[in-house]
C-alpha cells in the first residue's frame, strides 16, 4: 500500500489517500492541544502510544461484532484504514462527571452517573465544537434521525465494552468522544480511542492517566499514557 497525497490534517493526526481509492493511512502526531487549540504543546511519543492503543482497541471492538475503520498497523504511527466520510457530530459518553459537564451543571467532579449519559457536539471547530440536540442536527443536516439513533446505540455498545476491558486493567473509563463515518451505506466507528479522547483515572487511586495531565498542567503526562498502554497489553491475549 503506497502513501500518497495529504488529504486532511487535524490537531493530531494527519490523513493521507493511498493508490487504493478505499483505504487511507493515517499517521498519528505528538502535538497536543487542549481548549480548542488555545493551549498547545507537544507529548513525547504520544503518536506512537495513540497508534498502538487505537489500533489495539478497534480490533477488540471488531471481534465483538463493533463494525470500525480499522484494517491494520502499519508502522510505530500509521494505520490502515477504511476510508470513510465523517458524520460532523461527537458522540461523547459520560460514566462519571468530570470536565466541561461538571463545570455546566455545576454537578461536583466525580460523581458516579446512575446511567451513561450521551452529549452530542457538532464537528466544527470555529464555533468550538458546540453541543447539539437532534433539531439543530436536522437543521444542520448533519445526520438523519435513523442515524443519531444508531450512533447512541453503537456508542453505549464501545461504552460496556471498554468500561469492561480497562476495569481489568485497573482503569475507569471516566467518559470519551467517538466519531463515526459513513462507507457504502454502512456507519463505522473511526478516528481514534486513546488518552488524547478518552478520560481514564486509576481505579485504585483516582490518579489522572489522560490528557487532562496536559491540560491542567499535572506534570506526568507521558507516563499516565504510558501506563494505561502498558497495562491494557499486559492483558492482551496472543
Amino acid at each position: 500500500m503506497t502513501r500518497k497525497e495529504l488529504l486532511y490534517e487535524g490537531k493530531a493526526k494527519r490523513v493521507y489517500g493511498t493508490d487504493d481509492p478505499t483505504r487511507c493511512i493515517i499517521e498519528f502526531k505528538d502535538d497536543a492541544t487542549a481548549f480548542n487549540g488555545v493551549k498547545k504543546g507537544t507529548i513525547a511519543d504520544k503518536g506512537v502510544m495513540n497508534n498502538e492503543m487505537s489500533s489495539y482497541l478497534f480490533a477488540m471492538l471488531a471481534a465483538a461484532g463493533v463494525a470500525n475503520h480499522f484494517i491494520q498497523r502499519l508502522s510505530d504511527r500509521e494505520m490502515l484504514v477504511r476510508r470513510v466520510h465523517i458524520i460532523p457530530l461527537e458522540v461523547i459518553v459520560r460514566n462519571i462527571v468530570a470536565g466541561s459537564m461538571s463545570k455546566r451543571l455545576g454537578i461536583a467532579e466525580g460523581a458516579r452517573l446512575a446511567t451513561p449519559v450521551i452529549e452530542l457536539s457538532y464537528k466544527n471547530d470555529e464555533l468550538g465544537d458546540p453541543l447539539v440536540n437532534e433539531d439543530h442536527i436536522r437543521a444542520l443536516g448533519a445526520a438523519t434521525d435513523a442515524e443519531v439513533a444508531d450512533l447512541r446505540r453503537l456508542a453505549l455498545e464501545v461504552n460496556a465494552l471498554l468500561k469492561e476491558r480497562f476495569a481489568a486493567a485497573g482503569i475507569t473509563l471516566v467518559d470519551f468522544k467517538l466519531e463515526f463515518g459513513r462507507a457504502d451505506g454502512a456507519i463505522l466507528l473511526a478516528d481514534e480511542i486513546s488518552p488524547d479522547t478518552c478520560r481514564f483515572w486509576d481505579s485504585a487511586t483516582g490518579k489522572k492517566l489522560d490528557k487532562d495531565r496536559f491540560r491542567r498542567d499535572l506534570g506526568g503526562v507521558e507516563e499516565g499514557y504510558h501506563e494505561v498502554l502498558r497495562r491494557l497489553l499486559a492483558g492482551r491475549t496472543q
